[in-house]
């Protein structure tokens, strides 16, 4: 049974990962290196899923990606390239409206480290680096798996240090057991609409329940554009089957909505499960993104500004290499409009919480 490192415990992905993997019976222990200042709340994840799968073991180890040999002393990191074969890097900054230079240390110089850590492990049997189908940046029309080209420009500094932090595990592929997953925007569970933060598509959540007390709520800008958002059971079921799958391996896989619907439906969709009304009359998008430049407005709406650049951006992705890998299995991409009343549901019970929301800037 394999023994497995993480990077970006506690954070939601990879939380979820490490309890489908344990659920699956495909590990029996994890290490996972945290920041100092992340101890408290990695020791109290770990425990929440230990009380779950009480057989299981995970191991904190304090450090950081960003500096040589992760931070790790000495005698743990001999202890880890000797027993670890599988390694999950998710560890980034992943807010729109990250700083430039905090972007890359962690996203791009942290990946570097990580990378030179993976190659020193003696018995490496799957690398799973998580990048981000916004590696694309403002490139436009079909986007596929097999494609890392470098765009004209990035809608913000998020994209484009993942972008340089892909192309860093791509060379790898020539030497070391690599898969890359390249996740749409991910959403609560399809089931449950379980969550840990209100970000994304939950955004338009956040500005739908401050406006309700309208009169009416209107359309926000004119677009053909389709929104491609995942649901966390999803991405967790399928790159956790892709770990033990050998054909994954020098794969790049895009884990998104193989029918991802219009941002005008889902839009529409929100507001009527809100609000049980449709939405009427239309705001300009230039006269939205005037608005929204207020930080006044982001904040008593909610909504971050960078948001906005995802509403008129005319990209598919393509799903070939994904739907071969995971052809035969039960892993598939639960409709967003079908199950936006869980996730609505979620959002409503906890939207006062302060632990959900994002700060606005």
């Amino acid at each position: 049974m394999a023994t497995v490192f993480f990077t970006g415990f506690p954070g939601f992905i990879a939380s979820q990962i490490v309890r489908t993997a344990f659920k699956q019976e495909l590990y029996d222990k994890v290490y996972a290196v945290v920041l100092i200042t992340e101890k408290h709340r990695a020791e109290a994840e770990a425990e929440c899923i230990l009380k779950e799968y009480p057989d299981k073991q995970i191991t904190i180890i304090i450090g950081d990606i960003t500096l040589p040999n992760l931070d790790i002393n000495n005698d743990q990191l001999e202890e880890l390239t000797n027993k670890v074969d599988v390694v999950w890097h998710l560890a980034a900054i992943y807010d729109l409206v990250v700083p430039k230079e905090v972007a890359w240390k962690v996203n791009v110089q942290g990946t570097s480290m990580v990378n030179e850590f993976v190659s020193r492990i003696k018995n490496i049997q799957r690398y799973m680096y998580f990048s981000t189908a916004y590696v694309a940046g403002t490139r436009e029309g079909i986007l596929r798996e097999t494609e890392l080209i470098r765009p004209t420009s990035f809608k913000n500094y998020y994209e484009e240090t993942k972008f340089e932090a892909e192309t860093l595990v791509e060379e790898l592929k020539a030497t070391v057991p690599v898969t890359i997953i390249r996740p749409g925007i991910v959403r609560g569970h399809s089931q449950t609409g379980e969550t840990v933060k209100f970000d994304g598509p939950y955004f338009f959540l956040n500005m739908i329940d401050r406006l309700k007390c309208f009169p009416i709520i209107p359309y926000i800008g004119q677009s053909n554009a389709r929104l491609n958002v995942v649901p966390i059971d999803y991405i967790t079921n399928g790159v956790v089957y892709l770990s033990t799958l050998y054909e994954a391996i020098g794969q790049t896989v895009h884990m998104t909505d193989p029918n991802p619907h219009p941002v005008q439906e889902i839009y529409r969709a929100m507001v009527l499960t809100m609000t049980g009304q449709k939405p009427k009359g239309r705001i300009p998008l230039s006269l939205a993104r005037k608005s929204m430049s207020i930080l006044a407005v982001r904040k008593a709406l909610g909504v971050e500004y960078e948001t906005l650049d995802y509403l008129t951006w005319n990209a598919s992705f393509d799903t070939r290499i994904a739907e071969q890998l995971l052809a035969g299995t039960a892993v598939q991409c639960k409709d967003f409009i079908q199950s936006m009343p869980v996730m609505v549901e979620f959002y409503n019970e906890h939207k006062n919480n302060k632990v959900f929301q994002i700060q606005i800037k």
